[in-house]
């Protein structure tokens, strides 16, 4: 993604704006980790991987954070996310 927002604000309907605001903000805090962990994967550096590694570690708190404002403001997305828990729990035994 890499500074894009992934969607036409203009597009969304006003009552949809803010959860689409938190799924950019979890696509974006997803595509930095992504990036952090390849980055550290592929430097020599052992100081620069700690850093990137660690720096991946917050990202996955933010999207912690948001995905509990989007559960709050979107309970069809809580039902499905519990939902899908709940399958992969059934399909793995874990």
């Amino acid at each position: 993604m890499l500074s894009k927002i992934p969607f036409d604000l203009e597009r969304i309907k006003k009552k949809d704006v803010d959860r689409e605001i938190l799924r950019g903000g979890i696509i974006a805090e997803l595509d930095a980790i992504n990036l952090y962990e390849q980055m550290a994967a592929m430097t020599q550096n052992s100081a620069i991987r700690r850093i990137l590694l660690e720096i991946a570690r917050e990202e996955k708190t933010h999207v912690g954070e948001f995905q509990a404002l989007l559960l709050r403001e979107d309970k069809e997305q809580e039902r499905e996310l519990r939902r899908g828990g709940e399958e992969a729990k059934g399909l793995t035994g874990i």
